[in-house]
């Protein structure tokens, strides 16, 4: 019996040494890993520092960009409104002059003479318009130094539909 417990006992221990050779070799297969593993992490740590580092960049370009874009609005938001209170002058003495040239046209007619020129409203007192809606709009030709009606050049037609639009 003690021939068969020492021939069981053999048989184990060359169990044991298979086992060992086998795992001896799986970890000498995760030590070569390993290192190929920390190689990969390693380079993977230095990509992950570059995108950071060109997030931030990018960071500091959007931020500067929008500086300067606020910047060009504010500066576009002045120059509209200067470009508006300019329209709203231009608008009234062009209203004015269109008012003084009809009224001048009428009286010239009652009078059958040419036209003199009179003096223009003061431009620091605006002042009070007919409404659009109360002015005549008399399609009467200009006359010319001989007292006859003269046909208007495409540009003057084209200012006197300007002003009628802009009403």
């Amino acid at each position: 019996m003690e021939w068969l417990l020492e021939i069981a006992l053999i048989g184990l221990l060359l169990a044991t040494m298979f086992h060992a050779v086998r795992l001896e070799r799986a970890l000498g297969v995760l030590k070569r890993d390993r290192a190929a593993l920390e190689e990969l992490v390693a380079g993977f740590n230095d990509s992950t520092r570059a995108a950071e580092q060109g997030i931030e960049r990018l960071k500091q370009a959007a931020d500067g960009a929008g500086r300067q874009i606020a910047r060009q609005v504010e500066a576009a938001n002045r120059l509209k409104d200067d470009l508006v209170f300019l329209n709203e002058r231009g608008t009234t003495v062009a209203d004015r002059l269109d008012h003084l040239v009809r009224a001048g046209r009428s009286l010239d007619l009652a009078t059958g003479r040419p036209a003199t020129p009179s003096a223009p409203a003061p431009m620091s007192e605006p002042a009070p318009e007919p409404a659009p809606h109360e002015m005549p709009l008399p399609e009467v030709p200009p006359l010319d130094p001989t007292g006859t009606p003269r046909l208007r050049s495409q540009a003057e037609r084209d200012l006197m539909r300007a002003l009628r639009i802009a009403r």
